[in-house]
């Protein structure tokens, strides 16, 4: 019989394997000072490319006030237990009733955390019976919660309608056979990692001829799309076809919390049956007030999205004007598709944080396949003109180099942290 911390040790996963020369520079890198577009890394001044701080909330001084004085007052132990227990507040209602106004949904439930969240809510929503069509290129906390789904689940080609309606078919004709069970559909508002929005309105449409209902992770859509900022379903106009919305506080928010909005009778199922918030401390006091706080700054504080999406689009023009594939993306998340090696791309990151003062998160193989290297820049309404011309200066040339061999190494050089 093996150890199973000798199988471990012998196989640290195709990300982990790196770890002893990648960890503080390519993983676990610590950017410090104030949340802002320009932060210092490894002492060095770097505009960043990496926050999900669409709004500029993050640091914004209102928030900050209002974060300290509830900090001050309610310290961070209220509510103390799980929700249903002893931590339930009139605020934490007040958060639920705002966020579920402002989706157009009947109501809301708070949950402590987005990825954690999600996966418990399939869990609460799906029986054994059921089945779960589902986009390819969900994000991982979708993934696991389909890990922990005991019964059947077709994964459909990313944003391809008609190999959905092909699984909704198989899924159809054995819930028939079953003589039990339902369907649910889940895709994402917005996908993080390629910026396109996902086909809502197509999926909705299928409605007509399927009986399913549909969950939408909208972490990325939420603040940055739609008129009021409502999210991806709103962006499409087809916000009441989502029968389960979901979004985390983690972006839009710069705070720590998600919730997930829909029909009243099925929110208070999953209030009584969601396991991961039943037993669990309940969101503490100052992460309710800051949310509100930024939940009202969001909805009447139109000028956050309009800057978000000035420095979007300005950035991503410049990119294509200089000949850079940046995909399908017609959201703020902003991909740069280019051509290398693992050893390549780490050359030109550390060359653009060293030379450049640019810091923004890259993606190889194995994520990707090998050859290519993608680039993921998420624009801000704290960017600035000036960010954004030295970022593109810095992308051209350090291309040139790409393309010519510049970056052509041995191997990963080491870079983490000296104990």
């Amino acid at each position: 019989m093996a150890d199973i911390f000798e199988q471990l040790i012998k196989n640290y996963g195709p990300i982990g394997q790196h770890r002893e020369r990648a960890h503080g520079y390519f993983a676990f890198p610590k950017l410090e000072g104030e949340i802002s577009s320009r932060m210092k890394f490894r002492g060095k001044d770097v505009i960043v490319w990496s926050l999900n701080n669409y709004l500029g909330l993050a640091n914004h001084s209102e928030i900050r006030k209002v974060d300290t004085e509830a900090s001050k007052e309610w310290g961070l132990a209220y509510p103390m237990g799980a929700r249903m227990m002893s931590g339930n507040t009139n605020y934490h209602e007040q958060l639920e009733a705002e966020l579920a106004e402002f989706v157009h949904k009947e109501d809301a439930i708070l949950l402590n955390y987005g990825y954690q969240g999600i996966m418990s809510a399939i869990d609460a929503i799906c029986n054994r019976h059921d089945v779960i069509v589902y986009d390819a290129e969900s994000h991982a906390c979708i993934i696991d919660g389909l890990r922990m789904h005991p019964g059947h689940r077709f994964v459909f080609k990313h944003n391809d309608i008609a190999d959905c309606e092909k699984q909704l078919e198989r899924a159809t004709a054995l819930i028939e056979k079953q003589k039990k069970g339902g369907i649910l559909v889940i895709s994402e508002g917005v996908f993080g990692m390629a910026g396109d929005q996902g086909k809502l309105k197509e999926i909705i449409d299928l409605k007509a001829t399927y009986n399913f209902r549909f969950l939408v992770d909208d972490a990325h859509g939420f603040g940055t799309l739609g008129k009021t900022g409502a999210g991806a379903g709103e962006e499409q106009g087809c916000q009441d076809g989502i029968d389960l919305y979901f979004s985390t506080f983690a972006k839009s928010m710069a705070s720590i919390g998600a919730f997930m909005a829909g029909p009243r009778i099925i929110i208070d199922y999953i209030r009584y049956n969601i396991r991961s918030q039943i037993f669990a401390k309940s969101l503490p006091m100052p992460f309710v007030i800051g949310n509100l706080k930024r939940l009202h700054m969001l909805r009447t504080m139109p000028e956050l999205k309009e800057k978000l999406w000035h420095n979007a689009t300005k950035l991503q023009n410049g990119l294509k004007e200089r000949g850079f594939d940046i995909g399908a993306t017609n959201t703020p998340v902003t991909p740069v598709y280019m051509k290398g090696g693992v050893e390549e791309a780490t050359a030109m990151v550390m060359d653009l944080r060293e030379n450049y003062g640019v810091f923004a998160s890259i993606v190889v193989y194995p994520v990707i396949p090998k050859g290519h290297i993608i680039y993921r820049l998420i624009p801000s309404a704290a960017h600035t003109d000036e960010d954004i011309e030295q970022t593109l200066k810095a992308f051209s040339e350090t291309k040139q180099k790409l393309d010519a061999g510049t970056y052509k190494v041995d191997a990963i050089p080491d870079m983490a942290e000296k104990k």
